[in-house]
């Protein structure tokens, strides 16, 4: 990055300030023309990467032979990573990390890394999963996830050493299942995802007791009014079914505005309050035709839409199929 030094030189003698202002502009520029794309096929693309198993919604990571260097990673997809042995350090959406041996870092998605740095002795193991399957896991403690990701920001978590036994344990298991495959083990996908989904609700535990132990110690300082207002929003969100899809309902339910409610949503999950609702609604249609017997009429009456054909529209829009194609297995995906 030697055009950096000459960019600097060349302006700091007249302006210091706009010498800086120069450097900082061409490193972003520098870094967004450099920077990886962290997606499901990226993963399972990549000769560095030992990926154990892989859907369309969720790549297990074994092991990673070797990093390669840039300048900075966008990760379009959810994430859980273990160390396993070393440490890192990143900075997560100008945020500096450091993750050491027998910790987890919770990653969401849509974040960026860089400055990463790697101890020689390094490992991890991974699973990364798109929004779907997020939803699909913890779906009635999903409110348990959000919180921790975006009220208390706490990307690290520290296993004991019981959780580390659990975990080494399932991971025994996982892999076993793995390895035998669909030819020894019937439904072996419906049991990997079985499986990860238990691990998911026991690392929702850790995340509760950590948030519990954030709110009763008095050395965390009070949220600030719109971390507050962004929580409440989530509550209100995840305390039922989607029946209200208006930014402005939630907004009136918290006596703010719509446009200050955009603003804080925007500011803690880089989200709009619509992307939030349209996600969670998406979600509860997907339950509701393939994992009851509701028909299509009796879903719209459960989740508020004004008729079946406005319905059918909305699911179109949103997911790319009809409802009835839907619940028979297609549209698995996300949009």
């Amino acid at each position: 990055m030697v055009f950096l030094h000459i960019y600097y030189f060349r302006f700091f003698d007249k302006n210091v300030l706009y010498g800086r202002f120069c450097v900082t502009f061409v490193a972003k520029y520098y870094y967004k023309m450099h920077q990886e794309e962290v997606t499901l096929q990226s993963l399972t693309d990549n000769d560095c990467i030992k990926v154990s198993y892989s859907d369309n919604d969720i790549v297990v990571v074994d092991d990673v032979q070797q990093f390669a260097e840039f300048g900075s990673a966008h990760i379009s997809l959810n994430g859980i990573a273990v160390c396993t042995s070393g440490r890192v350090t990143a900075m997560m959406n100008s945020n500096k990390v450091e993750l050491n041996k027998n910790q987890v870092a919770v990653v969401p998605k849509n974040v960026i890394i860089t400055d990463l740095m790697l101890s020689p002795d390094f490992k991890l193991k991974a699973m990364f999963f798109s929004d779907r399957m997020l939803q699909s896991f913890l779906h009635e403690k999903i409110s348990i996830w959000n919180e921790t990701m975006y009220i208390h920001r706490n990307n690290i978590l520290t296993l004991d050493d019981d959780a580390i036994l659990f975990y080494d344990h399932f991971y025994s298991m996982l892999k076993l299942v793995m390895e035998c495959g669909p030819n020894h083990i019937y439904y072996s996908n419906e049991v990997i995802q079985s499986l990860l989904r238990a691990a998911m609700l026991a690392l929702c535990g850790a995340m509760k007791a950590s948030i519990n132990k954030n709110v009763s110690d008095p050395s965390v300082k009070m949220r600030s009014s719109p971390s507050v207002y962004f929580q409440r929003f989530l509550n209100l969100l995840h305390s039922g079914d989607v029946r209200n899809r208006s930014v402005q309902y939630y907004a009136k339910q918290l006596c703010i505005t719509p446009k200050y409610l955009t603003i804080i949503c925007k500011k803690h999950s880089g989200k709009t309050p619509l992307e939030w609702i349209t996600g969670q609604s998406i979600e509860n249609i997907r339950y509701y035709l393939r994992d009851t017997d509701l028909s299509i009429k009796q879903i719209c009456d459960v989740l508020n839409f004004a008729s079946p054909s406005f319905f059918g529209k909305y699911v179109r829009q949103h997911l790319g199929v009809t409802p009835g194609k839907l619940r028979s297995g297609e549209g698995s995906t996300n949009p």
